[in-house]
């Protein structure tokens, strides 16, 4: 099968320096890839640049054949690639629900005459967004907190939000920017699981970024290493842990 995301020879200069050059993966439906790096890298840069929130000076972006590049960042999502950040972004004051509800927004057609008077056709997509919400919290055993505050979720359960609101968008690709970041070892046991379960569940291939090795050996198919905006690196889990290259560059030299 063709892959769902096609990137080649993708780059970005910052004035003079190249932030991200030659960067070129294929990924599969239901692939799950690990990328992984040195603080400044061009980790998130990568994900900014597959979601158009910069524009890269060179290479190209295909989802599922279809080229994303120069497409707003609103309509790179709806074509199907969806994400988190490394630092929540929740809605904190908005309910747990209106949180999803949120992401649902470009699946519903009401006009705005609709909504201020209140419209039969108004009722019936609110209905519908709200089930889909429940729906997609029960995933995660979340929906006895559909009506609280996001802000008052504890931290685990937040980072579980984040990732429901990026799947009420129906993506084909989702990019997961460090997800395992401030949890302990219980909740990031835990977040292996559900990326897995989102993977198998959702027919959905998962790009993250992440500097907790055991996540990233234990649930990636496979893992590409950057390194001062070059890709040093990749392979199965197996070929990076043994990597002299990826030792020296990421996880430390053998003397240290």
């Amino acid at each position: 099968m063709p892959p769902v995301l096609d990137v080649a020879s993708l780059g970005i200069n910052f004035g003079g320096l190249h932030a991200l050059d030659d960067f070129s993966v294929q990924v599969g439906n239901r692939e799950i890839v690990g990328l992984i790096g040195p603080n400044g890298a061009g980790k998130t840069t990568v994900f900014n640049l597959l979601t158009n929130v910069y524009r890269p000076s060179r290479g190209s972006v295909k989802l599922t054949g279809n080229n994303t590049l120069g497409k707003p960042t609103h309509e790179v999502t709806r074509h199907g690639i969806a994400r988190t950040f490394q630092n929540i972004r929740l809605f904190r004051s908005l309910s747990v629900m209106d949180n999803v509800k949120i992401a649902l927004h470009n699946s519903m057609n009401y006009s705005l005459l609709s909504a201020c008077l209140r419209l039969p056709s108004y009722w019936k997509q609110e209905a519908a967004a709200s089930a889909t919400s429940l729906e997609l919290l029960s995933v995660f055993d979340m929906e006895e907190m559909a009506g609280y505050p996001a802000g008052s979720l504890p931290y685990g359960a937040q980072r579980r939000l984040e990732i429901i609101r990026a799947l009420a968008t129906n993506p084909k690709v989702l990019l997961l920017d460090e997800p395992a970041a401030g949890m302990n070892p219980s909740e990031t046991a835990d977040l292996m699981r559900t990326i897995r379960d989102v993977r198998d569940k959702f027919d959905v291939a998962i790009i993250l970024i992440e500097h907790d090795m055991s996540l990233v050996m234990g649930v990636c198919e496979r893992i590409l290493v950057l390194n001062y905006g070059l890709i040093i690196a990749q392979g199965a889990p197996d070929e990076i842990r043994n990597n002299p290259m990826v030792i020296e560059a990421y996880l430390g030299s053998q003397g240290d």
